[in-house]
């Protein structure tokens, strides 16, 4: 077994870079994170050891991990966590690492006046899980289906009650998928203009993390004035994580939109400039997708559970 060290200047560093080399490669490793063949075909984001989905950058990082290795569960977990359910991990293993926001106080002084004051410093922390498949003796039910999976019409049906539950003003007719934050709408072409049921909803979900940058509700802004703009491709990039991250939970396969193909240069510079913005793309994602839970009914929710 071996655990990857992290320490925090390389933290950003490494995820970036697993990120890069992937696009590098024509790989855009949210696209299809799970395997048919690991509990039925069950979609989902990585869970944790008690059945809690990982989120933000873990997602992605954990799904990247998965394709390059080659692990079909969706489920990982620590050594300590391994070894307090009677199992071990395999010798030899190379576990992989998540991230999380922790933040430091430091006493300093006011420029201005003199005085002491505190500061509160951000940073991220690490740590390494293991995926199931690397660990030998856990109880069954690691290995299995951990619930019931909705036949693909519940899954249909299910994503049609989620996205109304937001009451967002979709409009449906011609031939693109758009939102319009002037207005405030999204444009839909008509249903039966998708190849199945399943695209209609990966590509709503994509333009429903959209709606929530408008002003009213999570007032994203990346400075974008017009197709292809380095806040154009920002906001593209954290649509396609919020419709992964979205697709996840609604248990839809996601397939990559044509019109993506052109923003994969941009996405490569801005990682390559910036350690931190897939980090920070990620976390607006991950807040998309939060705020379109906020406002299911209750009952709905419990459902999808």
């Amino acid at each position: 077994m071996t655990r990857k060290t992290a320490n925090q200047p390389d933290i950003y560093t490494r995820i970036t870079d697993k990120i890069i080399a992937d696009l590098e490669a024509g790989v855009r490793t949210w696209m299809k994170p799970w395997n048919a063949e690991h509990a039925a075909g069950r979609i989902t984001r990585p869970l944790r050891h008690n059945g809690m989905p990982y989120s933000g950058i873990n997602v992605l990082n954990l799904w990247g991990e998965a394709v390059t290795s080659g692990y079909s569960a969706p489920i990982w977990m620590t050594f300590r966590q391994a070894k307090e359910l009677g199992a071990h991990v395999r010798k030899g293993e190379t576990g992989t690492l998540v991230v999380y926001a922790n933040t430091i106080t430091r006493t300093g002084q006011d420029a201005e006046t003199g005085e002491d004051v505190e500061e509160t410093i951000p940073f991220m922390k690490g740590y390494t899980v293991f995926n199931v498949e690397q660990i030998e003796d856990l109880p069954g039910r690691y290995y299995e289906l951990a619930g019931p999976v909705l036949d693909p019409m519940e899954r249909i049906g299910h994503a049609e009650a989620f996205f109304a539950a937001a009451r967002a003003d979709i409009r449906r007719g011609g031939n693109q998928a758009y939102y319009a934050v002037g207005g405030d709408y999204v444009q839909m072409p008509p249903f039966e203009a998708f190849r199945d049921p399943e695209s209609y909803y990966a590509t709503l979900a994509h333009e429903m993390t959209h709606w929530t940058r408008h002003p009213s509700r999570l007032d994203r802004d990346f400075g974008r004035k017009r197709f292809g703009d380095e806040g154009y491709a920002q906001e593209e990039l954290v649509a396609e994580l919020g419709s992964a991250f979205l697709a996840a939970d609604l248990g839809l396969e996601l397939e990559p939109r044509e019109d993506h193909s052109a923003y994969i240069a941009s996405w490569l510079q801005a990682l390559r400039d910036d350690k931190r913005a897939i980090f920070r793309a990620a976390a607006h994602a991950q807040r998309a997708a939060d705020f379109l839970h906020s406002l299911q009914e209750p009952a709905l929710e419990a459902a999808a559970e």
